[in-house]
């Protein structure tokens, strides 16, 4: 079965770094894209970065461009997000999500909640 485990969330201040990761499991990594979603307290879900398969390919969302960078170890079935220059507005619980195809998204892991604050 498919399992998702995000870690590396935490609070941290404005201005600051994290880096979250994803062990991903019971699939084969290296032949899916893969996917950030977060969602803010109060607020809906927003996509925030996609990688194809090999990790040629990224893509992040205007809000986090220049900030954030994805990219995935396909060796360690591992995908990665580095944050920085961090804002209040990117507190949030962030998921890593498995492509499911066809415009789609598969399955969720459980979310790694990031709080930057003062």
């Amino acid at each position: 079965d498919v399992q998702l485990v995000e870690s590396g969330g935490g609070l941290v201040q404005p201005g600051g770094s994290l880096r979250l990761s994803c062990a991903a499991s019971g699939f084969g990594f290296s032949n899916f894209w893969m996917f950030w979603v977060r969602r803010a307290p109060g607020k809906g879900l927003e996509w925030v970065s996609t990688i194809n398969i090999d990790g040629g390919y990224q893509r992040v969302a205007d809000s986090v461009k220049g900030r954030f960078t994805i990219s995935r170890d396909n060796a360690k079935n591992t995908l990665h997000l580095q944050m920085t220059s961090l804002k209040a507005d990117d507190t949030a619980v962030y998921y890593c999500v498995r492509d499911g195809g066809w415009g789609l998204f598969g399955d969720w892991g459980q979310g790694t909640q990031v709080t930057v604050s003062s």
